[in-house]
């Protein structure tokens, strides 16, 4: 039992905790609270026709006026693309991120012409940043494929919880681990809680340096007789800039394939982050001037979205790109969790079109920005927290992360695997996560629609997608509820009609012997009725074919 006078901060996780995406915590100490990340996940299997997933702020919005600051901790979608959504719900509050993930978000704001001005104070690596009476902010910078990430140390009078964001180590091409003094001068400020990246946690060894992914990538460019076509995301711009520098190297010229790439470039360059000479990105339209040998297109869609810019290109749809046999198509990143499947069949898609396709699987042409077990296991052990609660990640992979901790010597009752929207009490030497809770349950955006979109209509999509649906139009009348027509049946993705006559003419006969038991002389109770259609005739269908298709009940009265 803890003391009534005990020091305590909540830590509170709304996502980030059971996926890998939709990353979002906050910290409340007394009266003031601090977010971390505000970020989207991308749709699943179970969410058909959803643009994307956001975290639940219903715990904030009563508290909002106590949130004293939103840290950012760089610029990828997962991290910081609910700003959009969520920012005018939360009252707009302070944001603090570096430069580049400022100039990142802003344009992305420019979209949504009905979203607030942000308010951004910009900050630099070992910044100490006062948001509260009581609790201080301090940054330090880490390793990732976007420039500008950032951890974070979150001080409070009870406890520190230092935030590392996506990281990795970085090696040189000897081997050799770069600034690992960033470690351990955090460990100095007496950390409680380390909330580490967990993503590729189950992967063994140190991370692939980024040289050798240098130099893989440019052996393939200079055995390429034809056209190089690399995918990766928009943002992943410390390898992009490297990119460019080979092409620059080799007498390549770069065209850039996809709005949202082309925004980060620019941004990039603008602000000093990527140096290239004017002539080397030129137009899609200049491509019919160069020969085969002095192309390279650098584009997004490399998880294999439906829009994204390589499926356009693959599928044909592209207005001045298509795949040509002889094309190299390299693949310079990881596959997210739930994606393997759209990025095979854009696999197998390119290579019957003719094109050579390489990933990371045969040759180290992508380091992952998340540290792998070796690496995450040096850090935790260079950190020295009491406790440990691994995010950004599935359970697996957070457990799998415990143990990594566990062989860095923290002890195994202290490690936390925490869920989405539990919440948990630190003091001094204590870390318990308490039997309260507070909504995190998926926010979907479909549209122009935030969180319209719920449990009910994405059953309805997923038995829609498996079963199909039938349409049942029956005609009576209003005052005697006498069928005034042969009903009309509508199927779409149940069976073909013309093929199953004989069971459309039970399912008619069904619904005459259903309308012939309403009492003559009586006004029957439509409501009803499509209730007796929706249950008897599901049942129905169920007993003869074994599938449970949406039965949609459709009843005019004349």
């Amino acid at each position: 039992m803890k003391s009534k006078h005990e020091d305590t901060v909540r830590l509170i996780p709304l996502g980030g905790l059971e996926e890998v995406g939709r990353n979002m915590a906050y910290i409340e100490y007394k009266d003031e609270i601090v977010i971390i990340d505000m970020g989207i996940q991308f749709p699943e299997e179970a969410t058909p026709g959803v643009d994307f997933i956001i975290p639940n702020i219903e715990s904030l919005i009563p508290k909002r006026e106590n949130i004293r600051a939103v840290v950012l901790t760089h610029g990828h979608f997962d991290h910081v693309g609910a700003i959009p959504y969520l920012m005018g719900k939360l009252g707009n509050p302070r944001i603090y991120t570096t430069k580049l993930t400022k100039a990142l978000i802003e344009k992305r704001q420019e979209d949504f012409v009905n979203a607030p001005k942000l308010k951004i104070e910009v900050i630099n690596v070992w910044d100490k940043v006062k948001v509260g009476d009581h609790i201080e902010l301090e940054f330090f910078g880490v390793y990732h494929t976007v420039p500008d990430t950032v951890g974070v140390v979150v001080k409070t009078p009870a406890a520190n919880i230092a935030h590392y964001a996506d990281f990795r180590i970085e090696y040189d091409a000897k081997g050799n681990a770069q600034d690992l003094d960033v470690f351990e001068r955090v460990s100095k400020l007496d950390i409680h809680t380390f909330m580490v990246d967990s993503t590729n946690a189950e992967e063994e060894g140190r991370t692939v340096s980024e040289k050798i992914v240098e130099q893989n990538l440019e052996e393939l460019f200079k055995a390429a007789k034809g056209r190089v076509i690399l995918s990766t995301f928009s943002t992943m711009l410390t390898r992009i800039a490297e990119i460019i520098k080979i092409c620059e190297r080799l007498g390549r010229k770069v065209i850039i394939n996809g709005r949202s790439m082309k925004e980060a470039i620019q941004i990039a360059r603008n602000l000093g982050y990527m140096k290239v000479k004017k002539e080397t990105i030129v137009g899609v339209e200049d491509m019919k001037k160069l020969k085969d040998n002095q192309i390279m297109i650098i584009t997004t869609g490399a998880q294999g979205q439906e829009n994204a810019g390589l499926s356009r290109i693959v599928n044909g749809e592209h207005k001045h790109i298509t795949i040509k046999p002889g094309d190299t198509m390299i693949f310079s990143s990881s596959v997210i969790p739930g994606n393997e499947r759209s990025v095979q069949n854009l696999k197998d898609n390119l290579t019957r079109q003719g094109a050579i396709v390489h990933t990371s699987k045969v040759i180290d042409i992508h380091s992952s920005g998340h540290a792998p077990a070796d690496d995450l296991t040096m850090t935790i052990k260079l950190t020295k927290p009491k406790f440990v609660v691994p995010v950004h990640g599935y359970y697996f992979m957070r457990s799998a992360n415990g143990q990594n901790a566990v062989k860095a010597g923290v002890p195994a009752e202290n490690i936390r695997l925490m869920d989405n929207g539990q919440v948990a009490i630190l003091s001094k030497d204590k870390f318990e996560i308490t039997k309260e809770t507070v909504p995190a349950n998926y926010v979907m955006v479909d549209g122009l629609g935030v969180g319209d979109v719920g449990e009910i209509v994405l059953r309805d999509r997923r038995i829609l997608a498996q079963e199909g649906m039938v349409v049942v139009i029956t005609t009576i009348d209003r005052r005697t509820g006498k069928l005034l027509k042969n009903p009309d049946i509508i199927s779409r993705g149940f069976i073909y009609l013309k093929e199953n006559q004989d069971l459309l003419n039970e399912v008619r006969k069904k619904i005459r012997t259903l309308v012939g038991k309403i009492p003559r002389k009586q006004s029957p109770d439509i409501d009803y009725l499509k209730n007796i259609f929706r249950d008897q005739i599901g049942q129905f269908l169920y007993n003869k074919t074994f599938r449970r298709p949406m039965v949609l009940p459709v009843i005019i009265e004349i």
